[in-house]
């Protein structure tokens, strides 16, 4: 693999609000905003991975159709606003968007230009009303050439982990093939094929073999360490093994999501932190805890 492309440089500064109070309700119907928010993370690089969801996990996209049109969305909010898509990824019910804003703290808006117009087009061919997105998306800031790859990766590797397909390259929504040239794109792929190689053909058997592995193992907690709220949500992510943890609360078994609630808890994952990375109750992950602790004793 290249050398490290020192991604956290590349983004020159700007001045922005002390409380972080960077996105206000947009006022768009199909859109469901909280009032009341904590401020985000911002990016040193510019680089965010971003998700969001159907309202009550509803499906975002019904047929082909839907899915070339939410394209046409982000090639249009494209050219109105600078930024790059590096990897996306359109399941049933949620998106994964790793893209870098051109001008710091611009993600705000990009993301108004990309989710208000697809959910009143959305509601529009349904005949729908109501909200669309669930609550606010969650932009999680990537800080490293390293880390960009993992959660491009990551993002690749959701359909065949959620068992929609064998390989990343079978699924048609996600950026993957892209990176091959099998189809035009909106992603700028010249920057991660670049890690790999100078050479076009070597790069794309790089990023090929790169795909080829895959993190399933959680890294260990250790003793008396405080783990940032990304590192958090970077190791649940890996415990579960390419599940998303904010489908967790979708689980059609409960014996299920309650076995993955106590491997998370028997891994050192406080209530708190399990709570804020699946979404699942406080009250049910505690109930696992009180499990854990029962097996424990006997």
């Amino acid at each position: 693999m290249a050398e490290d492309l020192g991604l956290i440089t590349c983004v020159p500064k700007a001045c922005v609000k002390r409380d972080g109070s960077i996105l206000a309700h947009s006022g768009k119907k199909g859109i469901m905003y909280h009032m009341t928010r904590s401020a985000r993370q911002i990016s040193e690089t510019g680089v965010y991975h971003v998700v969001f969801r159907g309202v009550n996990h509803c499906h975002l996209f019904e047929q082909d159709s839907d899915h070339i049109r939410f394209l046409e969305i982000v090639k249009s909010a494209k050219e109105k606003q600078a930024f790059d898509i590096y990897a996306y990824c359109l399941m049933s019910n949620h998106v994964h968007l790793l893209l870098r804003e051109d001008n710091p703290y611009d993600l705000p808006q990009i993301m108004r230009r990309i989710l208000a117009p697809y959910a009143g087009w959305f509601n529009r061919a349904y005949k729908r009303s109501g909200a669309l997105i669930s609550n606010r998306y969650t932009s999680e800031p990537v800080t490293t050439d390293s880390h960009l790859l993992t959660v491009l990766r990551y993002i690749h590797q959701n359909p065949a982990s959620a068992g929609m397909v064998k390989a990343p390259g079978d699924y048609r929504w996600s950026s993957y093939s892209d990176y091959l040239g099998v189809k035009g794109s909106i992603t700028a792929t010249g920057m991660v094929l670049g890690m790999f190689s100078d050479n076009e053909q070597r790069a794309v058997e790089g990023f090929k073999e790169f795909h080829e592995k895959s993190v399933t193992q959680s890294p260990s907690i250790p003793e008396g360490k405080k783990l940032s709220k990304d590192e958090v949500l970077v190791g649940i992510r890996a415990a579960l093994g390419g599940i998303e943890p904010l489908s967790l609360p979708a689980i059609d078994s409960r014996d299920e999501r309650d076995r993955l609630l106590l491997m998370l808890r028997s891994k050192g994952y406080s209530i708190r932190q399990i709570e804020r990375a699946t979404g699942v109750s406080r009250g049910i992950v505690t109930r696992c805890g009180r499990l854990l602790r029962d097996s424990v004793e006997q």
